[in-house]
């Protein structure tokens, strides 16, 4: 088994997980690593990883850090909201829809390098085994795929931390306890997860949460913007025109100040286990609400109606792991279609926990004062046209209550 690899590229953050990981490939499969960290908007310093692998004993030329931040907003984040996603009708799926870009890059690195592998740092209990490899098989189907916690035995931190002593892994001080809670971050949201959160009868404690302050600690006056969008996509917060990382950091503050965005789940993972998370999305929150009120004067109901029916096929398929599959790009390009004309800008007032939209317009706008008016209008709508349109509805529930009083005698 050890032998066959020559080259791995790995999904590297710099933490304790993975330096341990990329020393253990080194001396379990005696082969070279490359490493791949991505700056996806975590908050997080990446030179220290840079440093780390060199400490590690890999090559500068091996070393792969990535600024994709617009990229995961413009390429992944955007068409995922023009879906309205959610996942079990609350996740906004901050942390499955970064793995398939992480997956990509990683695949686009070993071809460059010449990698015959690739490797993650997913436990055997999670999701993200599922849609880092579910992501590289559909790039790279002949790719051999390492997952280091379905093989070693270092099954507890205490293994952890003995190994890398042994293999002179620096640790930080405060990696050296057992962590209250594991994170997941990027620039849509942050994930907590295990540990204090374990039993969900328990309250999360307020340390937990690092993107939000507290509703109740928030604003007393209502914080007001105007988000707009073109063809579905949002391009700018009062006016000004951001790029789509920028917009949504701003949204991101936007919505830390005014505590919004929290979500306490238990949701069903796909290996089929129940688990609870504490999720903080202020900005994608926001942006979710915007997009809805845009929609809402510019997509005809039957349009409008559709996505809401494919909408928790189109959110399972992301958190599954399948972003790579044909059904996802099938409809992608449908979700895409009616983002046509959803065009314009919402107004919104943030306040202590909520997002309310008070206000939309758009050159492509569907709604007609003149027909929905209580007023006198010259309007080309009769009233009385509304006789035969119900009498043609009625027609099955007449003819079914007819049987029914029949059979009943």
């Amino acid at each position: 088994m050890a032998n066959d690899v020559k080259k791995v590229v790995l999904a590297y953050s710099g933490g304790l997980d993975t330096s341990v990981i990329l020393k253990w490939l080194q001396t379990t499969y005696g082969c070279e690593v490359v490493t791949f960290t991505a700056d996806l908007g975590q908050g997080e310093e990446l030179e220290p990883a840079r440093k780390k692998a060199e400490l590690l004993g890999i090559k500068p030329e091996n070393i792969f850090i990535e600024d994709v931040r617009e990229e995961f907003v413009s390429e992944y984040v955007f068409p995922m909201f023009r879906a309205n996603a959610l996942y079990e009708g609350l996740y906004l799926l901050g942390t499955s829809i970064a793995r398939p870009l992480i997956s990509k890059k990683q695949i686009e690195i070993a071809r460059k390098v010449g990698a015959d592998a690739v490797a993650h740092g997913a436990t055997g209990k999670g999701n993200d085994q599922v849609r880092f490899e579910l992501a590289y098989y559909a790039l790279e189907p002949e790719i051999k795929v390492i997952a280091p916690w379905r093989e070693w035995d270092l099954t507890s931190r205490t293994r952890l931390l003995e190994f890398a002593e042994t293999h002179q892994i620096p640790i930080a001080k405060d990696k050296r306890g057992e962590a209250p809670f594991s994170v997941d971050a990027n620039l849509l949201h942050s994930s907590s997860e295990g540990k204090v959160l374990e039993d969900p009868a328990d309250e999360a404690p307020e340390y937990v949460y690092q993107r939000t302050i507290s509703p109740e600690a928030a604003p007393d006056k209502a914080t007001y913007i105007t988000v707009g969008f073109e063809k579905g996509d949002a391009i700018s917060i009062d006016g000004e025109k951001l790029s789509p990382a920028t917009l949504l950091t701003r949204l991101n503050e936007l919505g830390k100040a005014n505590g919004i965005g929290r979500l306490d789940l238990v949701e069903n993972r796909f290996v089929g286990m129940k688990s609870r998370g504490v999720y903080e999305t202020p900005g994608g929150t926001i942006l979710l609400q915007a997009h809805r009120g845009i929609e809402s004067i510019t997509l005809d109901r039957g349009a409008a109606h559709l996505k809401d029916d494919i909408m928790p096929r189109y959110a399972e398929l992301i958190y599954y792991g399948f972003w790579f599959s044909p059904e996802r790009e099938m409809l992608q390009a449908l979700i895409d279609k009616s983002q046509e004309f959803v065009s314009g800008e919402v107004r919104l007032k943030l306040y202590k926990g909520n997002v309310e939209v008070v206000g939309r317009s758009s050159p492509y706008s569907l709604y007609n004062q003149d027909l929905v008016t209580f007023e006198e209008g010259a309007v080309a709508y009769d009233h009385r046209d509304a006789a035969g349109f119900i009498k043609l509805n009625a027609l099955r529930l007449r003819t079914l209550a007819n049987r029914d009083r029949k059979v009943r005698g």
